[in-house]
Parts: structure tokens; C-alpha cells; sequence
């Protein structure tokens, strides 16, 4: 997904690291340290979770994202639902534009070199979907989300009209933490997925008031 490389001059404190960019730091270097084949194992075991979320069940439309620094891989939740319509997400200027693609299609090296599909794919417009799967480098128990620091998400879920947008975000369960100090602009998400458990939040736009829903018995939880 378009995320700021640490390199980059807009994600690189001139100063001392503050908290969340060590967290952050932490997080990713914990990430990145995953064997090949225990982060496969892991994405599959996410993968499973999220498509047994009635949420993604009954979307029509997913916006997504492609894998990057060993994030969870969606590979097999993509190639194994041909009959959604997937969006994924390419940088212009500081926003998210969204494009179609679907497994099998061309894909280009983007922005920060990511995969993006081509510039003659279909738009999708984000009002028209139904779930946005977000990529992050760690989440809360309450749905707060810690990015990269380049604030594309947190622009495009700030957009009122986006409301009502489910938004799902996955993280390894190691990355799922008590809680997370948060700024203003922080958008938070209705729902946290890991391998091990399905957390879906109070005031989600499903309408759920209860408390946070965790699913038992997942296949992750043996690791």
C-alpha cells in the first residue's frame, strides 16, 4: 500500500525519535525480522480470519492493498474471491486514488515502489465500496491505527462521505496493542483482524453497540 519509506524525508525526524516513531521503528524492524515462511503462514491464517468476517462476506466492493515490508499478505484472499471487485490504491499528490484490479491483471511498480495497477485500469470510487482492508504498522484494542507517518489514510478517512465505509484493519497479532497514544487527526477503524482474532468495535457503521466481538478457536492460535 502507499506508505512513506523511513527514508523519506517527510517520515525522517531531524531530532530525537519520538515515542510513536520507536514504536513504530520497533514494530516494523519486528515485522521485517519474520522468516519467509512464518510470515506466508501467518498472512494465509489473516487471510482466513477476514473471509470468514460476515463484513467481507457480503462486500461487493474491497478496496485493499499489495503487500509491502512484510505486511499480511492478501495473495490468497484475492485469488480466491475472483467474483469481488477489488480496489487498490495509488498515490497522487498526498491522497489515495483507487483503481481496479483483479488477480492475473498487469501491475506496475508505483510510488515508493509498490504495486499499483496501471493508469488504464477502471476507477473505483471509494463511496462505492462496501470494505476497506488498511494496512498498518501496528492498532489498538479501540481501532486506533499506527501508519507510517505520511497521513494518506488518515486523509481519506476523513472524508465525511466515507462515514459509513467498513473499515478493517490487519495487523499480525503481535502488533495488537493495549493502546496506542493518538493525535487529532487520527481516524480510527471499526474493526482490528490478526491471524489469531476478529475484534469488531462499538459504534461501527454495521450498527453494533456491543463490546468488542473476538472470534475463538482461529488456526493461528496454536502459534
Amino acid at each position: 500500500m502507499p506508505h512513506l519509506n523511513e527514508s523519506n524525508p517527510m517520515n525522517s525526524p531531524s531530532g530525537p525519535l519520538t515515542d510513536k516513531q520507536q514504536l513504530r521503528r520497533s514494530l516494523l524492524q519486528q515485522r521485517q525480522a519474520l522468516p519467509t515462511s512464518t510470515w506466508q503462514t501467518l498472512s494465509q491464517q489473516l487471510c482466513q480470519q477476514v473471509q470468514a468476517l460476515a463484513q467481507f462476506q457480503a462486500a461487493h466492493t474491497v478496496l485493499a492493498y499489495f503487500s509491502t515490508r512484510q505486511e499480511p499478505d492478501l495473495s490468497q484472499l484475492i485469488q480466491t474471491h475472483p467474483s469481488k471487485r477489488w480496489g487498490f490504491p495509488h498515490c497522487k499528490g498526498q491522497t489515495l486514488q483507487w483503481r481496479r484490479w483483479q488477480w492475473g491483471d498487469d501491475l506496475l511498480s508505483g510510488r515508493y515502489g509498490i504495486s499499483e495497477p496501471p493508469a488504464t485500469a477502471e476507477p473505483v470510487i471509494p463511496t462505492s465500496a462496501d470494505l476497506m482492508l488498511v494496512p498498518a504498522v501496528g492498532c489498538d484494542q479501540t481501532g486506533n491505527r499506527l501508519g507510517y507517518g505520511g497521513g494518506f489514510y488518515d486523509r481519506c478517512l476523513a472524508n465525511p462521505e466515507l462515514s459509513q465505509l467498513f473499515t478493517l484493519g490487519l495487523v499480525f497479532d503481535f502488533a495488537l496493542l493495549d493502546v496506542l497514544s493518538t493525535d487529532p487527526w487520527d481516524q480510527p477503524l471499526h474493526g482490528i483482524c490478526t491471524e489469531k482474532r476478529s475484534l469488531l468495535l462499538p459504534g461501527n457503521p454495521l450498527g453494533r453497540h456491543a463490546e468488542a466481538e473476538e472470534s475463538l478457536g482461529s488456526p493461528g492460535d496454536a502459534l
